[in-house]
């Protein structure tokens, strides 16, 4: 029987430790070329074609066994004993068609989902499962709706936004730009853009998905319109170069400029859209 020795000396467990690695991993690159030179890989389901099934029932009726011919097929033995079994039960090696898992939803219950989810873009895949549920009693999950509703092109997106411009906002810029067209680059270096970060005080995520499709053009039923709604906010920016930090409070269109930096006389340019 073998003893079992304790070793205290710490540098004698180190080194017992690091044979057993080295061991370890000698035997584990044995293993991978062993299985590298005889092409030992995980196999993959595949279906067998009629030609190979014909051709394995025709072995198998010149009475050669199972055993050979699986080996020299390169199947394994159980396809190769189905396939014989199921030929002696029908006389049939055809493979079956199977129309896979059942569809939750009927046609006219997807159509239902696509009507709705058009009429009413905000409403999220929980709202259609339950609308349906309620019009119909079938009862879907939200992957069933994204699923059925991907199949028409309808993807939850995020909407378009953009600014109600009127007729004046455009005349006003369109005279700005004119104006300011022939402007050297002297006269631009006295002017400061306020493009920069902007911190709302309410809570705007832009979290509110719809319905929409994937084409190049936006229908005006995919666009949000942004109005300002006179809530607060604040920016901060830096005039360059070396002044000290602005902070600007936007409250109803008006500026309200802070720590104004001594001797320095420029124009400031609002980066918000209609203005």
């Amino acid at each position: 029987m073998a003893r079992i020795v304790r070793h205290n000396d710490e540098s004698v467990r180190e080194g017992f430790i690091r044979n057993i690695g080295k061991e370890v991993k000698l035997f584990t690159s044995a293993l991978k070329a062993f299985q590298r030179n005889n092409c030992i890989v995980m196999a993959q389901r595949k279906h067998l074609d009629d030609f190979l099934r014909g051709k394995t029932i025709g072995r198998l009726e010149c009475g050669r066994s199972q055993l050979e011919v699986s080996e020299e097929l390169g199947k394994a033995q159980s396809v190769i004993s189905r396939l014989w079994q199921r030929f002696q039960d029908d006389g049939n090696v055809s493979r079956c068609y199977n129309t896979g898992r059942p569809r939750v939803t009927t046609p006219n219950e997807d159509r239902y989902l696509a009507v709705t989810a058009k009429r009413n873009r905000q409403s999220t895949a929980l709202d259609l499962s339950r609308q349906l549920s309620s019009a119909t009693g079938t009862t879907v999950s939200r992957q069933t709706v994204y699923r059925s509703l991907g199949h028409i092109d309808l993807y939850a997106r995020r909407p378009v936004r953009c600014v109600p411009l009127t007729t004046t906002h455009c005349r006003l810029r369109l005279t700005w730009s004119r104006e300011h067209a022939l402007w050297t680059p002297q006269q631009w270096s006295c002017v400061m853009f306020s493009d920069e970060s902007r911190f709302s005080l309410q809570s705007d995520s832009r979290r509110t998905l719809i319905w929409r499709t994937t084409t190049k053009r936006t229908p005006l039923n995919d666009t949000v319109t942004v109005v300002q709604d006179g809530s607060s906010a604040e920016e901060l920016f830096l005039v360059p170069p070396r002044t000290d930090l602005h902070v600007q409070n936007v409250t109803n269109d008006r500026l309200h400029l802070s720590g104004c930096h001594s001797g320095t006389t420029c124009t400031f340019v609002s980066g918000r859209t209609g203005c």
